[in-house]
């Protein structure tokens, strides 16, 4: 990898929506040598998907929680029913496996607290957890997608 393709990628980051033509201006190159180092960066993985943004409190989903999880087990099989079942969440957006004094980290989206408390009902009834604690956020100050590329 090198300036060119983190250009590249720090473009795409900011916004992908845009033409090739526009990607291509940003990293400082022309249109067929974007399009095909875009090509080689999605074949070697450094890009998963492409996706929108949307507005979470444009959605009402004006509630985020980091909810932690300890558990006394850990095999494999409940390991695979804890993440299966969890992921079949929909308002977990993230789900950690964590060192330390906790377990897992889970961020979940609601609307409100009767909705983070239906949600809560469902993952509680997932596998069995020694542990469940929430902190709710009450102001977002930062939130990005972009990684830094400067170091690779």
């Amino acid at each position: 990898m090198d300036n060119i393709d983190r250009k590249i990628l720090k473009a795409l980051q900011r916004d992908c929506s845009g033409s090739i033509a526009e990607v291509a201006e940003r990293a400082g190159v022309s249109q067929t040598p974007c399009w095909r180092r875009i090509k080689k960066l999605e074949a070697a993985g450094y890009i998963d998907k492409r996706v929108a943004l949307l507005n979470q409190q444009a959605l009402n989903l004006r509630m985020t929680a980091y909810v932690t999880i300890k558990t006394a087990q850990h095999d494999e099989s409940w390991l695979n029913a804890f993440s299966d079942g969890v992921a079949q969440i929909p308002e977990v957006t993230e789900i950690h496996r964590m060192a330390g004094d906790i377990d897992y980290l889970l961020k979940i989206v609601a609307t409100d607290m009767t909705d983070y408390d239906r949600i809560y009902k469902k993952l509680i009834k997932v596998v069995d957890l020694s542990d469940v604690s929430a902190s709710f956020s009450m102001e977002c100050i930062k939130s990005s997608t972009e990684l830094p590329l400067d170091r690779i």
